[in-house]
């Protein structure tokens, strides 16, 4: 039972990832007009992955001091999951499974 819990875990983590990079690389590719937001797919892809990263964003946009244009919440959410994946899994691997 703890060894799914930890995979479950690895893999909601892993796809928080990849949401994550997906949104970040949509950001730029909107903000140097490579793509249109008039687009109803696009528009749509956007509007739930900013949906699904917000809640995320905002607590680190709370504490993050305000850098204009540049938003580095992706990052530290990103910093999290890399710690959350490699040191906290193995830590939390280690209080389960003995």
């Amino acid at each position: 039972m703890a060894l799914a819990l930890l995979q479950t875990l690895a893999i909601l983590l892993n796809v928080a990832w990849w949401i994550i990079i997906v949104q970040a690389i949509l950001s730029w590719l909107i903000a140097f007009n490579v793509i249109n937001t008039s687009n109803d797919i696009v528009r749509s892809i956007w509007v739930a992955l900013d949906r699904l990263t917000e809640p995320l964003y905002r607590p680190i946009r709370r504490i993050m001091p305000d850098l204009g244009a540049l938003d580095l919440s992706p990052m530290v959410v990103l910093i999290i999951i890399i710690i959350l994946q490699g040191p906290g899994l193995t830590a939390l691997s280690s209080l389960l499974l003995t």
